[in-house]
């Protein structure tokens, strides 16, 4: 299962501060798309499928469709906020290679 960070997940818990609603989730999924034939999906979701894998990390429940799971099985999800960037980051060590932009992988 894909991995959060501790400073992912204070982010996560943020937002869904912001929602007000307790029963949404992450989900990170893979679709296809990007300029490297994946791409990294991921956004707050109130749905659950019987094909969704989920787990709790640091107080945030993750969800992870099926087909999408052995993608992400050894990636990391960060949060960053330096002058140069901010926002969420996926390592993926899996992926055989990304495009520049780092939003999608083959």
């Amino acid at each position: 299962m894909i991995q959060l960070t501790q400073t992912a997940a204070g982010k996560v818990k943020e937002l869904l501060e912001e929602e007000g609603r307790a029963d949404i989730s992450l989900r990170v999924a893979v679709q296809p798309g990007g300029c490297s034939g994946l791409r990294y999906a991921m956004y707050l979701d109130d749905q659950l499928s019987d094909k969704d894998v989920t787990a709790d990390q640091f107080g945030v429940r993750l969800v992870v469709d099926k087909m999408s799971a052995p993608y992400l099985s050894q990636a990391t999800i960060d949060f960053v906020d330096s002058l140069e960037a901010s926002g969420f980051t996926i390592d993926n060590p899996a992926a055989q290679g990304s495009c520049a932009c780092g939003h999608s992988f083959h």
